[in-house]
């Protein structure tokens, strides 16, 4: 809702600007669709020639993140928390071979189907099984784990801001494709030379619209949509990087516990529960069969 709030004041103060300073929205209005279609075809097609299948796809299904936000909830991050809790738990009371049955068939789990949010996410099942499995596999020393983690996660926050970098960068391009539409009315300008003045003037009207809708597109609505969707995989990257922390904090040979109020300090304000809302909701959870 934010979003539309902003894109309605964006319209309203820069058209209503020029309405009130007595431009008329004719020229621009007759204009619009001819310039829209150069400019926004040439940068989609900029798009495509710079892209694959897999990146349009995944900018395909991103962009419904700008409106929705970050995935991650308050009660997801509890629920990380709980589940991060039982499996260092039962790798301290009940050794590596109980634990290997819920990191090889997450999906039997009875830890793991307490929690089916986090279980679907793809990166977060594997990334939480992988490192406990290498613990399993006698990699114990933290910084080693740590580092691998390191670069999963380095890895994956590349690969997710991939839609965001493509819609800077067409931002960054719409400016020139608005000065291509602009040139390319100047040239049928020109070629009606001998036209009388006023049709002239329409002419070279309608032909700066096409400078005003790239500069209009780029800082006006597609920028501001990078920066939107940059800001929401940054903030989902955190619930990953409470994975890690709690993980690291196990291997330095903390209790399950004590691990996870490390990894509550790494979870954001507004989702971060408090020390009694995380040792009452701890105390809830029914014991693992």
């Amino acid at each position: 809702m934010l979003q539309i709030g902003g894109l309605i004041v964006l319209f309203a103060c820069v058209f209503g600007g020029f309405l009130m300073s007595g431009g008329s929205l004719e020229s621009v209005i007759e204009a619009a669709p001819h310039e829209l279609l150069t400019i926004l075809g040439a940068a989609l097609a900029a798009l495509l020639i710079g892209g694959s299948m897999y990146s349009l796809k995944k900018i395909g299904g991103d962009m419904g993140k700008i409106m929705s936000g970050p995935k991650w909830k308050p009660g997801d991050y509890r629920d990380l928390l709980c589940l991060l809790f039982l499996l260092t738990k039962t790798m301290k009371t009940k050794g590596l071979i109980a634990l290997e049955a819920h990191i090889e068939q997450p999906n039997e789990s009875s830890i793991f189907k307490r929690y089916p949010r986090i279980t679907k996410d793809h990166f977060a099942l594997s990334f939480i099984c992988d490192t406990l499995r290498m613990m399993t596999m006698s990699l114990e020393d933290p910084i080693q784990v740590e580092t691998a983690m390191e670069k999963q996660l380095e890895k994956h926050h590349h690969e997710a801001l991939y839609t965001a970098n493509a819609l800077q960068t067409m931002a960054d391009g719409l400016p020139a494709l608005g000065i291509v539409a602009a040139v390319l009315g100047v040239i049928k300008t020109m070629g009606a030379i001998t036209e009388p003045p006023e049709v002239l003037g329409r002419m070279i009207g309608s032909a700066l619209v096409g400078t005003f809708m790239g500069v209009f597109l780029a800082y006006g609505i597609v920028g501001p949509l990078s920066v939107r969707l940059k800001s929401i995989i940054d903030e989902e990257a955190l619930f990953y990087h409470v994975i890690r922390d709690i993980l690291v904090a196990h291997l330095h040979g903390n209790a399950a516990q004590v691990s996870v109020e490390i990894g509550r300090g790494s979870v954001p304000s507004e989702a971060q529960p408090t020390f009694q809302q995380l040792e009452e909701t701890i105390n809830n959870i029914p014991k693992v069969e």
